[in-house]
């Protein structure tokens, strides 16, 4: 069950502060300025009933082009996001974040991974931060605030538009000098190479806290593919020839599991908690999905990890098992989120995700080579 993430004791309290929503009815949430439009998505459908009667309900974001989601000039603080689109747009929409006028955006992130699901195919998440419900309901609550103004947006990166329905929930005001930026970062290994490790980040400086992973995993080889740890390099640890401060024990270990997600009898079992779940399982079909996939988060939200100057880097091992015991090097498709909070609004970040790079292939039909298939152009 999900659990809110302010503590229930500050319901009660009065802040000086204003709620506002963002959303295809009120643009730039406006006082008064909800229900207004007159032209929109859902005007064809409102045509008996007139304005006020869901007449703007959503936009269309077109393909190759980037629409704003909301665009904030004063303090405040982001305090839940809704949204949904067709499950094919998951890994073809870009979501990005930019806090107090920066350039370069704290939060680039493919759609669906940014919800915990990057698969393409929906699985319910019961988490404190993320939910995603039937069917493609994306539920952020990641607090994000800022001190000048914010700016998200929304890019397509393919040649089909995409329709899509969202609120942004914010307060304005509040004092929000010592709070930290929210950042996220994607960064995909397909496949790894031959004895690397998949970094996660990789050259943070500054002062903040380390509060999110999400990976979506793809096997590539038999058996078990989860034996290797998650390391955290934090301030002066040196990831070139040096150790971390943090180790874990294995994959499944980090993500709150344990003996290979494997009940006996049953394989491996999805699960969802307020802080770590693996949600999504993608089994093979015997036909086209013919590898196993999984999806994976874990939320430091009650065990932030700090860093003082900087967080060199974050990497996970992909490890199974051969003969006679030894450990296995595998080369699978491991995309991750990484999430955490920085003392400035930008700071490194890997290249931006293309249409390419973020393309999934589950295989769920034929191709073109087969007389079922699609015909070819």
């Amino acid at each position: 069950m999900s659990r809110p993430a302010r503590p229930l004791a500050s319901l009660a309290a009065l802040r000086p502060v204003q709620t506002r929503s963002i959303s295809p009815e009120n643009f730039d949430g406006a006082v008064g300025g909800g229900g207004r439009a007159t032209e929109g998505t859902g005007a064809e459908a409102a045509r008996d009933l007139g304005q006020g009667w869901k007449v703007s309900p959503s936009v269309d974001v077109k393909a190759g082009e980037t629409f704003t989601l909301a665009d904030i000039d004063s303090a405040g603080v982001i305090t839940h996001i809704w949204i949904t689109t067709h499950t094919d747009h998951w890994r073809q929409l870009v979501v990005r974040a930019y806090w107090d006028g920066a350039e370069e955006p704290a939060v680039e992130v493919p759609y669906g991974d940014f919800f915990a699901s990057g698969w393409g195919v929906f699985s319910q998440v019961d988490s404190q931060m993320v939910a995603a419900n039937p069917h493609g309901g994306f539920n952020s609550y990641w607090p994000m605030p800022f001190r000048e103004g914010a700016r998200l947006t929304l890019e397509n990166t393919s040649d089909t538009d995409a329709r899509v329905y969202y609120q942004v929930t914010y307060e304005l005001g509040g004092d929000h000098s010592e709070d930290a930026y929210f950042h996220a970062q994607w960064r995909r290994s397909n496949p790894l190479p031959e004895a690397t490790e998949h970094v996660l980040l990789e050259g943070i400086e500054g002062q903040g806290q380390y509060v999110g992973t999400y990976l979506a995993w793809g096997v590539n080889s038999n058996g078990w593919w989860g034996e290797g740890e998650i390391k955290f390099y934090l301030d002066d640890d040196r990831p070139d020839g040096g150790f971390p401060t943090i180790a874990g024990t294995g994959t499944e270990d980090y993500f709150g599991g344990a003996w290979n997600f494997d009940v006996p009898g049953e394989g491996y079992t999805a699960f969802s908690t307020p802080y770590l779940g693996m949600p999504q399982v993608i089994r093979p079909d015997g036909l086209y999905v013919a590898q196993q996939r999984f999806g994976m988060y874990r939320w430091h939200v009650a065990d932030p990890i700090h860093f003082s100057t900087g967080l060199p880097r974050v990497d996970i091992q992909a490890l199974g098992w051969k003969s006679a015991g030894r450990y296995l090097p595998l080369r699978d498709d491991i995309a991750s989120t990484a999430i955490f909070y920085l003392d400035r609004p930008a700071t490194t970040r890997p290249a931006a995700p293309t249409f390419d790079s973020m393309e999934i292939h589950l295989g769920t039909g034929p191709g073109p080579h087969s007389p079922v298939g699609p015909a070819q152009r």
